[in-house]
């Protein structure tokens, strides 16, 4: 036996070097799906009996941080189930390295090397970034923003008298900072839509997860003296998600008829919350879906394929690779061969690596639409809808999720598997790559 666990421990070492780091990351965040799949199939977890493949989709939703669901979170899991549910939350929210890479660098002080690669493929930070200080900075950041979260929504939720208030303060709190959009509640919070601070703490907790890691922690570099200036990529996410969220609020409340029935600061607060709720792809919401007008349906899509940022909890495509491309196009509109933002020059290999992101995004959301349609009896822009929402991680639905027949529900959950991998590294893990090369990229900002 001690021979036999001395060659493992000799071989492991070797076959994890010699895979891709996206395939690692694969198989890392695949081995939390298979084990919050095992925990909610359980017969204790469970309120009411939940199919195998319906936990499997739960499972697989948490982890991608998505929030779409086949059952009722509150009605079909006990607390047990929900606990379960939670963590897969937390891990799948701040990456499944983290935690893994935090004890290590608790008992070891520092990462191995391959262990760093797969960190920096996972996290895809800026060069000047490094790795071991930025997850123990995403550790301590995480629970502040968390406890603080929990502090402020406990007495909110008592004030209304809902059960268990400090239980529900707990799990939205890390459900809004993981912009994963699952609910104690079966209408989201469509029951609170005229509760300003319940809103207003939930959006603050989204844009906290979804501006991301490599914001904060650049911010507190710089207040603590150790950089002059944020980088390029706090620079785009900062403006992005600005300009996203603005133009989104009004071109909800201008167009969505939905609207016109209500006072202009509750148009306007009701505006806001679906195109942050869309943008930071948290998946809350406080008006029905299902009701918004195609227009506005639109807008809320093309929010949710933009998505949040990187290194940050939430999904979609990322506003960096988004700007990256919007800066290709203005570039060959005005006849310069080099993409600059701010007059800095962005790397070829970002430039690359955006153009690519695009492309697998569009395929595999193409490729899922397509085959939604052909297996789903609902109209086609309730497919298109979902597989967008499920892609970009979002979790916001026309009403679609509980009548997903099998096959609509794997297709689905492939979607967010895929979308919480990232379709670029999804790609990567699916398809052969030597040995040795390696997708990282020079240059200060992260795509």
């Amino acid at each position: 036996m001690r021979r036999v666990a001395r060659r493992l421990s000799l071989l492991i070492p070797h076959l994890l070097h010699r895979i891709h780091p996206a395939k690692l990351a694969g198989l890392g965040y695949l081995s939390y799906v298979v084990f919050g799949w095992v925990i909610l199939s359980l017969p204790f977890a469970q309120r009411t009996p939940v199919g195998a493949l319906d936990n499997l989709f739960v499972a697989t939703s948490a982890v991608s941080t998505t929030g779409l669901s086949t059952v009722s979170i509150a009605n079909s899991y006990t607390l047990l189930g929900q606990i379960a549910v939670l963590l897969l939350i937390q891990f799948g929210g701040i990456g499944y390295m983290t935690f893994g890479s935090f004890v290590i660098l608790s008992t070891k002080g520092q990462l191995p090397a391959r262990y760093s690669t797969v960190a920096q493929t996972v996290f895809s930070l800026p060069e000047s970034f490094r790795i071991d200080k930025f997850i123990r900075s995403v550790i301590v950041f995480s629970a502040i923003i968390e406890l603080a979260g929990v502090a402020i929504l406990w007495p909110i939720f008592a004030q209304s008298g809902v059960p268990t208030p400090l239980w529900s303060a707990v799990f939205h709190s890390i459900s809004a900072f993981c912009t994963a959009g699952f609910s104690l509640y079966n209408t989201s919070f469509e029951g609170f839509a005229g509760n300003f601070w319940l809103n207003a703490t939930i959006a603050a907790l989204s844009y906290c997860g979804a501006i991301g890691f490599i914001v904060w922690v650049d911010l507190w570099r710089m207040l603590d003296g150790k950089v002059r200036q944020i980088t390029l990529t706090s620079k785009i996410i900062l403006w992005s998600s600005l300009w996203l969220s603005v133009g989104g609020t009004l071109l909800i409340f201008v167009n969505e008829p939905s609207m016109e029935g209500k006072t202009t600061e509750q148009a306007l607060v009701d505006s806001f919350y679906q195109a942050m709720t869309a943008m930071t792809t948290v998946g809350f919401n406080t008006v029905s879906i299902g009701q918004l007008s195609n227009g506005t349906l639109l807008v809320l899509m093309v929010l949710m394929i933009i998505g949040a940022s990187p290194s940050g909890t939430g999904g979609g495509l990322k506003s960096t690779t988004t700007t990256a491309i919007f800066g290709v196009m203005r570039s060959v509109l005005h006849g310069i061969e080099e993409v600059r933002f701010w007059g800095r020059p962005i790397p070829l290999g970002r430039i690359r690596t955006a153009t690519a992101s695009l492309g697998f995004y569009l395929a595999i959301l193409l490729l899922g639409t397509y085959l939604l349609e052909i297996t789903q009896q609902v109209k086609f822009e309730q497919n298109l809808f979902e597989a967008v929402s499920a892609l970009g991680t979002v979790g916001l639905s026309t009403g679609i999720t509980s009548s997903l027949n099998n096959i609509g529900k794997l297709i689905v959950t492939f979607l967010m598997f895929s979308g919480r991998l990232g379709p670029l590294t999804f790609g990567m893990a699916l398809f052969f790559h030597p040995p040795g090369e390696q997708e990282t990229s020079d240059g200060d900002l992260a795509v």
